[in-house]
């Protein structure tokens, strides 16, 4: 496996895994990270060598809108961790 330049990283519409006899779960792999990772990585607030003590708020909101979909599934997967036990509680003890 080739990794490329590291430094300077080309993406292209998707990898297919060689020989992969499931493409239809690779494709669905990287559908989903395309859809909750659409914005690129903002390199300029990565400093390389310097140690950076403060962030700005106009850093924060960049960094915070790079992980927004990630953000997202965050929230629906406590949300569902726990909403599905309580829900499941609710309907053993109190069936009538």
């Amino acid at each position: 496996m080739e990794l490329g330049n590291i430094s300077k990283p080309t993406y292209g519409s998707g990898l297919e895994a060689p020989g992969s006899s499931t493409p239809g779960l690779v494709t669905m792999a990287h559908g989903f990270l395309r859809l909750v990772q659409p914005n690129p990585l903002p390199t300029e607030l990565i400093k390389f060598g310097q140690l950076q003590s403060e962030f700005s708020q106009e850093d924060i909101h960049e960094l915070l809108l790079y992980e927004l979909g990630f953000l997202v599934c965050v929230a629906i997967g406590v949300l569902l961790i726990i909403l599905v036990p309580l829900v499941g509680c609710c309907f053993c003890c109190c069936r009538c």
